[in-house]
């Protein structure tokens, strides 16, 4: 079996093609050649560099430092928050279908990237490297499914029983509502990226905006 008709799934993977790890090796030395670069935080889609600093180690190897990130304060947490806070108008009024188009092309993004984000998963949370590929593969999958269940339902907007109510006609509708900015806080080492998708994904029907740290 090739590596490009191989379907990486948690039953598949402990009997991957030779050419996965072969892959799996290169790539893990092209992100071992960048560790111990300073990482912005991302707020509003821009980087932000804090005063203070910390280092980011391995667990696996403790001598191997990944990089170096900020050590963001309430001010930079109450930022993200309002940025969030600000796309909500956008994302919640945009239609459904199109929810589903860009989140099925994030889910393409991810395919395209597996193995990248692997070698990064396995260094940073310590995951042997087909525990950390199926976790992308997986919440790529759980993004699909998320689409697929929104696409089943027509967008969740059902209309319901009518009220028998003699000399009125009353009707009901159920329809997925808005709810604002979540703030999720995640175990860093059990399965890291399916976690925010099994959020993100279908709290992002009901029109919310997340925000995500570990």
């Amino acid at each position: 079996m090739s590596e490009s008709t191989f379907k990486l799934t948690y039953a598949t993977m402990f009997n991957p093609p030779e050419e996965l790890h072969t892959r799996f090796e290169e790539v893990l030395g092209e992100v071992k050649s960048r560790l111990g670069q300073e990482h912005g935080m991302i707020i509003n889609g821009k980087e932000h560099f804090a005063s203070e600093k910390f280092e980011d180690r391995s667990p696996s190897n403790t001598d191997q430092v990944l990089g170096l990130f900020q050590k963001g304060t309430a001010q930079d947490a109450n930022d993200a928050i309002a940025a969030a806070r600000s796309a909500f108008p956008t994302w919640s009024g945009m239609p459904w279908q199109e929810r589903v188009r860009l989140l099925r092309k994030a889910a393409d993004i991810m395919d395209q990237r597996t193995i990248e984000i692997g070698a990064v998963l396995a260094l940073e949370v310590g995951k042997n490297r087909m525990e950390a590929l199926g976790d992308i593969a997986e919440t790529a999958d759980l993004i699909r499914y998320s689409c697929y269940q929104m696409e089943k339902n027509e967008g969740y907007i059902v209309e319901m029983g009518r009220d028998p109510l003699v000399g009125y006609s009353a009707t009901n509708v159920s329809a997925l509502r808005p709810y604002g900015v979540w703030l999720v806080i995640s175990p860093f080492n059990f399965r890291p990226l399916d976690r925010r998708a099994f959020w993100c994904c279908p709290g992002g029907w009901q029109h919310d905006r997340h925000q995500t740290s570990h």
